[in-house]
């Protein structure tokens, strides 16, 4: 058999092995295997196919994994828009009562329609809410 399939078969075991592994270890040596069939299609030599998978996979791994690996650690993505109100303190500044179909607080600024979460619960003036969910343009508050 060509020297070349093996150097492909290699790289496809490795390729395998890194999918039902994850941890971004044989993909490296799975690259590597890969330019030494290319270089033993072209008709080099053994020796020069394993320096060229070595240099590869060790180039590989010491380049690709740490960016790989800061990848996984990045933060969670950023609430943007309306989702980053909720969790959000706010300030009655119009009595809350759904009841009545009023109500008016103040998140981070800006002047909100306000609505109590729970139906049967009534806000003051300068009372200090949290907002639980918006709604449109409402937010529904609770302590």
């Amino acid at each position: 058999m060509e020297s070349w399939v093996l150097w492909l078969i290699a790289a496809c075991a490795l390729g395998v092995g890194e999918m039902l592994t994850l941890g971004f270890f044989l993909a490296p040596f799975a690259a590597g295997a890969l330019l030494a069939a290319v270089v033993a299609l072209l008709g080099a030599g053994a020796a020069v196919a394993w320096a060229v998978f070595l240099v590869a996979s060790i180039a590989a791994l010491l380049v690709i994994r740490p960016i790989a690996r800061s990848h996984r650690r990045t933060p969670p993505r950023l609430r943007t828009g309306t989702n980053a109100l909720i969790g959000k303190p706010a300030i009655v500044l119009e009595r809350i009562a759904n009841h009545e179909g009023a109500g008016c607080v103040k998140i981070e600024g800006e002047v909100w329609t306000a609505r109590a979460y729970d139906e049967d619960e009534v806000y003051d003036v300068g009372h200090r809410v949290e907002v639980v969910e918006i709604r449109g343009a409402t937010a529904l508050v609770t302590e």
